[in-house]
Parts: structure tokens; sequence; C-alpha cells
């Protein structure tokens, strides 16, 4: 009886006969288009690391310096003052090369010299350029001469056109502020927090770790420093269907990718002006977070051609390419349909696998490498692990509904946790496509930071409706192409005592996310149009507006901590603005207080929005508090170094932790002329267990969208509480200004 194998470019059977053998052309043809394409990628990388490498200058220059050199020793001119004919006198002699020959590789020689002394210098000279961040400090809307200077000096060391990573090697490292500074800032900023008795304990502590412990510490750190180097669209919906919502969004995000991988995506700047690290940016495809005994790792592939894809408790991978080419929309809207169409059920311990991922570490740890080290469970895992991003087809329907006043709150928990296994948690993201065809993203924080990719999905929300569109039905645009392989059935055999571990993984990731309180509203009344009239910063009036809030609603006081990023700097990330400062709790205490009068509240709250707005200027310059503070007690855990100051410090609950989504970091379409586009920004869990989350979007000029995050179990929080005393602290602050609201927002 004969045997037929299959394989994917040649078919052979065994019969008495012999061996009969067919190729497959088409097989052959996509073998070598994919093989085509991988070189292609191969080439793209090198002319971009090239590219970079020589930023400001570009190969085409080097060709200019060597020409100029010959042309003036032609002319009877040396320019090199001699050192042409020094390098020529070393060569070594070869009879193949004559005189001229010699003294036209001596002067190529000196023209790269030249060449590369010019690039290190332009390096240097644009990171001195960086270094200075007095920009920042002055009155908005005022320039000085001096910073004038500077902006132009800037420019003109920035060169044509850079990349994405252009501008890596010329970004300043992030400096190493002083003890004293940081204490005094430290002391200025726990001052209105503490009684008088607590806080002479606390501020005796300080000048204790500032004698003694911390210039050893900080001899270190200074030492290290010098080597060391989720939501859709609000309102509207593209398309109902969630195979055709799953193949725009994966086509356009996949868009992004080779734009990032070819370096087209233009460096992010502040004012247009000051390049920001791109480091992030290299770890957001292809990576997955590992699990470890002792810490983490995280793992990226340079190279990944497939999405891992879960529904219905199966898992997927879907190949993205055909020929060495990326799958149009249609093509992925037919292979995700054909996912959604699956009838088979999952196979025993598959349906909950993935709340290995939301669990504890250890336990994942070690069953990560006792049962999924070899076999299908290894060839499975690794599908997942080393997908492009994971994909999650959810069952149910969320989104923004008008008649509904919880569908925001839904919505949110819903990204935030999903059901606890649908969701690959060490994933750098995870897309989630609704049923209703709404998408969100659940990202890992490790890897980067929100802003990072809050980039990307600016890019994928423009690029779906605004480029690639879809058909009247509510199809991708195109035709779709039957002959493609089915998306593959991962395979697994999980044993009984591995399904134990998933079930107790599952039990403590749902009592994690059944305790958290989510709520999500949209402030309305009026956005930052309005407060730019009042003369304040958005960002410290709304800061200044959760300070009153918290007050209001628990009665004191907390330690606040609001995200700045330091991409100013070398792989910077963040640092944190204490927010809750002597001025803003000065500003709060005048407004419970009836006996003060209006004008003396607006002084208050222009002097505590000035502070807040220097603080966070600090943040962002590299002299934060507790970045610091965190990397001396690094240093003296490494040292075994006891400090009751650092100990105390880092024992501190944030009880408010805050964060602001960013907006319109690529400009793909005017949200004032498409104000139904607008997205409703992303949120976090609470980080104190009697304490709240708060992440906040300034979406265009007339809404401000706020997440707030607390848990069930605490008695002091409740998020829906909260974001009525938010709005209400909104609205009592516009009021001082003694302009009607609905006015400005009409």
């Amino acid at each position: 009886m004969a045997e037929a194998h299959q394989a994917v470019a040649f078919q052979f059977t065994v019969t008495p006969e012999g061996v009969d053998v067919r190729l497959s052309r088409e097989a052959l043809k996509q073998i070598y288009l994919s093989g085509v394409a991988a070189w292609k990628k191969r080439f793209a990388r090198i002319r971009n690391s090239v590219l970079t490498g020589v930023y400001p200058a570009t190969p085409s220059s080097w060709l200019v310096v060597v020409m100029a050199t010959v042309s003036s020793m032609y002319c009877r001119i040396d320019l090199s003052m001699g050192l042409v004919c020094h390098i020529r006198r070393y060569l070594p002699g070869c009879r193949y090369l004559s005189f001229q020959h010699r003294t036209l590789l001596s002067a190529a020689l000196f023209s790269t010299g030249v060449w590369l002394s010019g690039i290190l210098l332009c390096r240097q000279s644009l990171k001195l350029l960086l270094s200075y961040h007095g920009w920042m400090f002055e009155p908005h809307g005022k320039m000085s001469r001096s910073t004038r200077v500077w902006v132009a000096l800037v420019k003109v060391m920035s060169g044509r056109k850079p990349m994405l990573y252009s501008f890596q090697t010329s970004l300043p490292k992030l400096p190493v502020p002083s003890v004293e500074a940081t204490i005094h800032r430290y002391l200025e900023s726990v001052r209105p927090l503490l009684e008088d008795e607590k806080y002479r304990k606390m501020e005796a502590l300080a000048q204790a770790f500032q004698q003694h412990t911390a210039p050893r510490l900080q001899k270190f750190l200074v030492l290290k420093s010098w080597w060391a180097p989720n939501y859709d669209f609000l309102y509207v919906t593209p398309s109902p269907l969630q195979a055709a919502r799953a193949g725009n969004t994966v086509h356009a995000i996949l868009l992004y990718r080779r734009k990032l991988d070819r370096e087209e995506i233009p460096p992010v700047k502040a004012l247009g002006i000051v390049p920001m690290c791109s480091y992030q940016m290299e770890r957001m495809f292809n990576t997955t977070r590992i699990p470890g005994m002792k810490s983490d790792t995280l793992q990226h592939v340079l190279e990944s051609k497939h999405l891992a894809v879960y529904h219905k408790g199966r898992f997927y991978k879907l190949w993205l390419y055909q020929g060495g080419k990326l799958l149009k929309p249609r093509d992925l809207e037919l292979q995700f349909q054909r996912i959604l169409d699956d009838p088979s059920p999952p196979q025993p311990g598959e349906e909950k696998l993935a709340a290995l991922t939301a669990g504890e570490r250890v336990p994942w740890a070690e069953a990560r490498a006792r049962f999924f080290s070899q076999g299908k469970n290894k060839v499975s895992l690794d599908a997942i692990e080393r997908a492009a991003f994971f994909l999650a087809l959810d069952e149910e329907a969320q989104g923004y509904e008008r008649d509904r006043e919880d569908s925001m709150d839904r919505y949110g928990k819903s990204l935030l946790h999903g059901r606890c296994y649908d969701r690959w948690f060490d994933k750098s993201f995870t897309l989630v496509v609704y049923k209703n065809g709404k998408v969100g993203t659940n990202a890992e924080h490790s890897w980067a930071d929100a802003p990072i990719i809050g980039h990307l999905w600016e890019f994928m929300l423009g690029t779906d409706i605004f480029h690639l569109g879809y058909s009247e039905g509510g199809h991708c645009c195109g035709e779709p192409s039957p002959a493609l392989a089915p998306p593959q059935r991962l395979q697994w055999d999980i044993p009984e005592e591995c399904r134990k571990v998933i079930d107790s993984s599952y039990r403590v990731a749902k009592a994690l996310a059944d305790d958290v309180d989510f709520h999500v509203f949209q402030f309305t009344n009026f956005g930052k149009g309005l407060i730019k009239r009042f003369k304040i910063s958005p960002d410290a009036f709304i800061q200044i507006s959760l300070q009153l809030a918290h007050f209001r609603d628990k009665g004191s006081f907390c330690l606040t901590y609001e995200a700045s990023m330091t991409r100013l700097f070398r792989e910077g990330r963040t640092e944190t603005v204490r927010s809750c400062t002597r001025e803003s709790t000065a500003f709060v205490r005048s407004m419970m207080d009836p006996a003060r009068g209006q004008l003396e509240r607006l002084q208050l709250l222009q002097v505590a929005a000035e502070k807040h707005q220097h603080m966070y200027r600090l943040a962002m310059t590299g002299a934060g508090i507790d970045r610091h503070l965190f990397c001396l007690y690094v240093v003296s855990r490494y040292l075994r170094v006891e400090s009751p100051f650092l100990a105390q410090v880092l024992a501190e609950p944030w009880r408010l932790s805050t964060s602001q989504t960013p907006q319109q970091q690529i400009k793909m379409f005017d949200m004032e002329k498409n104000q139904d586009h607008v997205s409703s920004g992303g949120g976090f869990g609470p980080v104190a267990d009697d304490g709240y989350g708060v992440s906040y979007i300034i979406a265009g000029e007339n809404l401000i969208t706020f997440h707030i995050s607390s848990k069930f179990s605490s008695p002091e929080t409740d998020s829906r509480r909260f974001g009525r005393n938010i709005r209400q602290a909104m609205l009592d602050i516009a009021d001082l200004f003694n302009l009607p609201a609905s006015k400005v927002a009409n």
C-alpha cells in the first residue's frame, strides 16, 4: 500500500515501482520570492545602518570631500598641509600601484579621516546644543535672543531628512543630579503631607543620609553614568464586521512596522526642533517578556512573519506574507473569517492557557521550563512568543453607547484585563478586536512607555479609515485570494498537573481583576481651548483639579505621582513629578475656606500652576527626585549599605498615580474637522490598594477623557465618586475666571 507525503515545495509517493517525485512550481515560486524579500530586507537594514551611522553627513558627501582633495592637488594646492604625502610614504610597496595611484589612495584616506572627523565634530556639537534646556523654562510665547540663536544652530546641525534613529548618538546622557539638590526637592515635596513632628524626623534622616551615606553612593552612580548609555475612535466604528476591522487594523499596524524597519518614521521632536530618543521603538514588535525565577527578561527577534491569534479558547498561527509580500487587508479578512468560522473546540487545557501570563511569575517560569520546553508545546509556545504581536478576536461587543452610562467603564475594564485568559500579557502588545468591530490594545509596560504605543495607535487609526477604507458592505477593499493556505491551529499536549497551575494562575488573576473598580467619563464642558484662555497650562490645570478633587474625596492630601518623559536624553524613560506641592495645597485650602476671596484664590492658583510647570520641566531635564533616589537605593543594595532614609522614601505609597495620554503625535488628519474621530485614550490600574489611578487625554479643544481606577476592596475609594469630584473641581476652578464654560465650548 502506497504512502503519500506532502511537503511545501514537492510531493512524493512511495510505490512498489519506486519513488514518484513531483515539484510544485507555485510553491517553489513562493519560496524564491520569500527569499528575495528577505535579502531585500537585509540590504535595507545594512543601508539604514550606514545612513544612520554617518548622519548628519551622507555617503555622497564623502565623495565630495575626496573629489575636493584630489582637485586641489591637481591645482597644486595642498589642503592636507603635507599629510597626503606623509600617508603615501607609509603605504606598503606594491608593484601594481604606481606613484599616481598611491597618491590617489593617500588622498582618499586623508579625505576619509577629514570626513569622519567632521561627523564626530557635528555630533559632539549637536550633543552640546541638546544639553541646553533653558528654552523650556522661558515664559510661554516668549523666546530670548540666546534661545533663538540656539534654535538656529540646532536646525543647522540637525541636517536634512533625518531617519528614525539618526539622532541617537547625538542625544546627551541623563545627568546625575547633586545629592543636595535632590534632598532639598524631596523635603520640599513631602512638607505639605507631614505633620511637624514627622517632618522633623524625616529631615533628620535626610541630613544624616546626605552627610554620611550619600557621598559614597553618589560616586558609584556617577562612575556608572560614564558608560551606561488603548483605545479606538470614541464615536466612530469604521466597520461592524469583526474580520474586516481586524484585516484593516492588522495591515495598518504592519505598514507601521515596515516603516519602522526602514527607519522611514521621522523622529519625534519637541517643539518640532529638539529630537527625542527613539530607542523604545526598537522593541515594539517581535518582543515577549519571558518569565524567570529571579527576574524576567525581554526576548526580541529581528524578524517575525506571522501573527498569534486567539479566538474561543483556540490559538492560531497566521502567516502575514505570501511570496515575500505583505498580505492585503482583504486577504487578512479572509483568514480571520476562517478562524471565526472554525467550529473545532479547544484542546484540553488550551482555553485558559494565557492565564499563566496573568498570574504570579514564578509558577509561570516553573511551568514554562517543565511543560513547554519540548515537543508540540514548545513549538506552539514559540509560535506565540516569536509572533509579531498577539491578536484576540473577542466574542463580546464593546464600545461607547450614548444610552448606557457604564459602556465606557465596561470597555476600559475589558481592555485592561479581559477575562484574564484571552490576552497574552507577556507580548509587547495585544490587539483586541471585538465582535462589533471596535478595537483596542493591551500593552505590556516593561519594554516602553505609553507615548510609544500611542504613536503606533495614532498611525493605525488614521491609516485604517483615511487611507485603507472599507466597501459599502463593510468589507476591506479589494478581492481576496481563496488559494491562501488557512491559518495553522496550534497543537498542545497539556498534562493534568500543568492544568492545575493554569487554574491557580487564573484564580489569582481573576481575583485581582474582579477587584478593579474602573470608571471612564468624558468631560465635555470645556477643554484646553478654554484653559489656554486662562493663561494656564492645561496639564497644570488638570493636576491642580485632581488635588482639589482628592481632598474633597478623602479629606486629606497624599503623595501624588505624575509621569514625565525624559526622552530628551539617550534611552530616557520617565521621571516622577510630585504634583502635591505646598503651592497646590495652599490653593486647595483656599477653595475649602468660604472666607477666602476669588482674587486671592486666583493668585494662589497661578502660583500653584507655575510651580507645577517648573517641577515638570525639572523632571524632563534630568533634575527630578525619584529616579535619582531609586538609583542611589540600587547602589546601596549592591554595596550592602543600609540607609533608613532611602528605606523610608521607597516605602511611601503613591495613593494618587496620574498620567496623561499623548495626542496628535502624528498629524494624519485634522482633529477639529473630524471631531467624531477623537480617541478616548487609555488607562491603568491603581498603584496603592487604597489609592486611585488616573489617566487623562486632552483630545482637541473641547474634550478631556478621564480613566479612573481603584479597588472595590478599599472602603476609602470609589472611582465614580472620584469622577464626580474631578468634574466638579474642574468646573469650580473655571468659575474663578468668571467665564461661562458653555459659552466658550459652543
